[in-house]
């Protein structure tokens, strides 16, 4: 999606807290996380219900690239086994270009659910570009 705005507002769209659970809300009402955003950190992509994913974050380089590489289920908020394997990534890329910012979301998702991240995905990236534009 292309933003009209300064690649510190995309980022901040992204991930400040009350922002992430703005645009995260096209997924799952409640949507949030909880981690440093670190390199090599733990983060917890969790539900009201404590239910959702748990990864490592791979690389935060701020305004530029976030990504995650995710590990396995979270249920009630206890990490599961991670059955994910090293393919179930998540990548943020942010690229400027005349003052405008291109971001890109690149994902790897099980076959079952390609449909729903392409039917949503825009819906949240439209929010994204909303509350970087304000």
């Amino acid at each position: 999606i292309e933003i009209n705005a300064p690649k510190e507002k995309v980022w901040d769209a992204l991930w400040q807290d009350k922002n992430y659970r703005e645009w995260t809300a096209a997924f799952h009402e409640g949507s949030h996380y909880e981690s440093d955003l670190q390199e090599g950190s733990r983060i917890y992509f969790l539900g009201p219900d404590k239910n959702g994913m748990f990864g490592i974050v791979e690389k935060n380089i701020p305004y530029e690239k976030m990504y995650f590489l995710h590990k396995g289920e979270v249920k009630d908020g206890v990490e599961q086994e991670e059955t994910y394997g090293e393919n179930a990534i998540e990548q943020y890329d942010l690229e400027e270009k005349d003052g405008v910012i291109s971001l890109t979301v690149t994902m790897n998702a099980p076959e079952e659910y390609i449909s729903y991240f392409a039917d949503v995905f825009p819906k949240a990236l439209g929010k994204v570009k909303e509350i970087a534009e304000k």
